[in-house]
């Protein structure tokens, strides 16, 4: 029988007016350390992001998005990426002021991280 792993989340939003604290969830980023399991997946919807903030390049807010998963999968060319896994964890869900925020940590239980990873990025990022 698996083993059930207790894992923390937040979810990656992106915030184009920060005063209106509007935004628009664009990912999620699960870590598993009973696993040793941090990863993160990005989906932008540039519909979405040009419907709220038509001034927006989607391409320069895609840049920074995608430093998140490389940044979780312990990319060694970002300095963050250097730390060990819990670290670049929390570094990764500190409150900011900007227009990439994340939610609050939240916590939950499965046998498979990679498979919550996916679970809640179709219940929290994606449209159905």
């Amino acid at each position: 029988m698996p083993t059930t792993n207790s894992f923390d989340y937040a979810v990656v939003r992106v915030v184009p007016y920060v005063e209106r604290e509007e935004f628009i969830n664009v990912g999620v980023i699960l870590f598993c350390r009973t696993q040793r399991f941090l990863a993160a997946k990005i989906e932008l919807d540039e519909q979405r992001l040009a419907a709220m903030a038509p001034q927006l390049d989607p391409e320069k807010v895609r840049h920074h998005l995608e430093l998140i998963p490389r940044i979780c999968g312990g990319d060694a060319s970002h300095p963050i990426g250097q730390l060990a896994p819990a670290e670049r964890f929390h570094w990764l869900v500190t409150p900011r002021s900007t227009s990439i925020q994340v939610s609050g940590v939240h916590t939950g239980l499965c046998t498979d991280p990679a498979e919550a990873l996916e679970h809640l990025m179709q219940a929290m990022v994606r449209l159905c």
